[in-house]
This record gives structure tokens, C-alpha cells and sequence, in this order.
């Protein structure tokens, strides 16, 4: 009988073989479970991860935003400072997207993905940008001023009622940014 040897590297290889493809499938979680986790993870967030679409002037539009809370805190011209420039929302960049060309506030935009911000004045007109970048995990600390695609100047309205969540929502004139007692209005064409 012939005796079988099999050499150490060979033996080595198969092993580290083995390895990489049990570590490469861990195992039991599903695409399911991970899923799971993922929605639970956005759900605990403190502003959760909110989106809006529809449709203005049979265009289509959808943005997506950290809705973040009064909880009692002094909103305009504190927690967001009058004169700078401001995520519109919490977390990440506030992202607008556009599926077709439209006109923003009579300017014309290209279809397309863009991140929103604004710059609160108080007592004055609100200057509302779009920017080419509009996938910045920190907002308004990552903004570049020289990928601004648009600056347009708003006015916004005060009621008398508080807004706890902000909400960003497309209405038939477009997006409607509401939080607080303040209320701006971007037409969109």
C-alpha cells in the first residue's frame, strides 16, 4: 500500500481556504434581519429620515430630509442662526430631486438630484440654494459654496400655530418647508 502524504502547504492553503468562505457567509442574517435593522436604525434616529414626492405642474419631484423637533428650544435665530447658511433639516443634506427640467422661483434648473439649503434672515427675504452636491453626511459642514447650481430669495410667513417636526413637503407650487411658526414657500414650474 502506497502511503498518501500530503504536503504541509497544501494542508495550509485548504485551511485558510476555509476560512475566508465561513467568514465570507456569517450566517444567519437574512436579507430580511438586515433590513429589519436598518429601518430600526432610522426610526430611532432623533430627526428621522422623512420623504416627500408628487407631482407640480405634471412634473414629478421628490425630497428627502432629517426632520428634527422644537422640543421647546428657541428655533430661528438660535438653534438655526439668522445669516448662515442652514441643511435645511438635520443629519445629512436635505436632497431634492427633480425627474424633469423645471423652473425654481422662474430660474431654470436641470433634472436631476440636488441638495437644498437655506439661509435665514430675520425680518428680511430667505435665500434658498440648490447644490450639485447632495450627498454630504454632515450637510451645511460640507457645503460648497462653488457647486451652488441656484440662489434664489423667498419670503417666508409667521403664524401663530408651531410646527413641532419641520416638514418639507411637494404641494401643487411647489415645496412648502414648514417648521416652527415659519412657513416658506419655493414655486417650482
Amino acid at each position: 500500500m502506497k502511503n498518501l502524504t500530503i504536503p504541509f502547504f497544501s494542508v495550509f492553503v485548504f485551511a485558510i481556504c476555509l476560512g475566508i468562505i465561513s467568514c465570507s457567509n456569517p450566517s444567519s442574517k437574512s436579507a430580511e434581519s438586515v433590513e429589519e435593522e436598518a429601518v430600526k436604525e432610522v426610526k430611532e434616529r432623533a430627526s428621522p429620515l422623512k420623504s416627500s414626492s408628487g407631482l407640480v405642474k405634471g412634473k414629478e419631484i421628490t425630497v428627502q430630509y432629517g426632520a428634527p423637533s422644537v422640543k421647546g428650544r428657541v428655533i430661528w435665530g438660535d438653534l438655526v442662526p439668522y445669516g448662515e447658511v442652514w441643511r435645511t433639516g438635520a443629519n445629512e443634506a436635505t436632497n431634492v430631486n427633480f425627474a424633469s427640467d423645471v423652473l425654481v422661483e422662474g430660474e431654470m434648473v436641470k433634472a436631476g438630484k440636488y441638495s437644498l439649503f437655506t439661509i435665514p434672515r430675520e425680518n428680511e427675504p430667505w435665500t434658498v440654494i440648490l447644490n450639485a452636491d447632495w450627498d454630504l453626511e454632515h450637510g451645511h459642514f460640507q457645503y460648497n459654496e462653488e457647486n451652488d447650481v441656484l440662489r434664489v430669495a423667498v419670503n417666508p410667513t409667521f403664524g401663530s400655530s408651531n410646527q413641532e417636526s419641520l416638514t418639507i413637503e411637494v404641494v401643487s407650487e411647489g415645496l412648502e418647508i414648514k417648521w416652527e411658526k415659519a412657513k416658506v414657500l419655493v414655486n417650482i414650474e
